[in-house]
């Protein structure tokens, strides 16, 4: 389904942190096949959050654009991004570009409105576990198609398997709580999708689809087995997505209608 358009059943958002870029159309290609939502890219300048090496270059994203009819997210990791970043993205074919609150800073708004009234694309507002919920409160927003909140990732913590690098404290299940009350006091519920990025897994995901959750970020799960990085051509990246959608469908159709959230 579409970016923006919220429905009784959650999404899923191909992340590709983990995505083996050696073989990168095909695996997009069997992802959209087995059934994602779209695909989720981290843009990284090597500036934001001091790490070293950029990711996710806009060699990547025309790449992924070019092998795939989905639609295309940036989630921006960068410092002040500019307008000619924006413009270079929607060259490239992307849908969505979301903004970090905590470095985007004073032109947050006008880098929103130029993003969706001069590009025509859709935009989103993301941050870190850590920024409290009532700091996206301007942006419950016509603007607006996505907020997102991403748990916190111990990186100096070796990962194993399919583990995710992220972890999951309870304090982010109650922030996205909130953060659907605040959407849905504002009579938004319908039109503001609401993600969490990072950590989610088939254990896991009911949790947050209770608290108003309508996109899971999804990479490791997805991408990644105890074996290492999923294949394709194997089957593994059909079954990591069936599986996973599976849970989530039980849980959509347990704690939400067609209105949003039950009460």
């Amino acid at each position: 389904m579409p970016i923006g358009e919220v429905t009784r059943q959650v999404k899923i958002a191909a992340g590709l942190f983990w995505a083996d870029y050696a073989a990168l159309g095909a695996q997009v290609r069997e992802l959209e096949a087995a059934g994602v939502d779209w695909i989720h890219i981290e843009v990284r300048d090597g500036k934001y959050m001091d790490f070293a090496m950029p990711r996710g270059g806009y060699d990547i994203i025309e790449a992924t654009c070019g092998s795939t009819s989905l639609e295309v997210e940036a989630q921006l990791q960068m410092l002040r991004p500019s307008f000619s970043v924006f413009d270079q993205l929607a060259e490239l074919g992307v849908s969505l570009i979301s903004l970090p609150l905590e470095t985007t800073n004073e032109m947050i708004f006008q880098n929103i409105t130029y993003i969706k009234e001069k590009l025509g694309l859709k935009v989103g507002v993301w941050a870190w576990q850590g920024v409290p919920a009532v700091a996206f409160e301007q942006f419950i927003h016509p603007h607006i198609d996505i907020i997102e909140y991403e748990s916190r990732a111990p990186f100096w913590e070796k990962t194993s398997g399919g583990k995710s690098p992220h972890t999951i404290d309870p304090i982010v299940v109650e922030t996205m709580r909130k953060l659907h009350q605040m959407i849905a006091d504002a009579g938004m519920e319908d039109r503001i999708e609401l993600m969490e990025d990072g950590g989610l897994n088939s254990g896991n995901v009911a949790d947050f689809i209770a608290a108003g959750m309508t996109v899971g970020e999804f990479s490791s799960p997805l991408l990644k087995g105890p074996a290492g990085k999923l294949q394709p051509g194997t089957g593994e990246i059909g079954a990591a997505v069936e599986n996973l959608r599976a849970v989530m469908r039980e849980a959509s159709d347990r704690y939400r209608d067609d209105r949003g959230l039950k009460s």
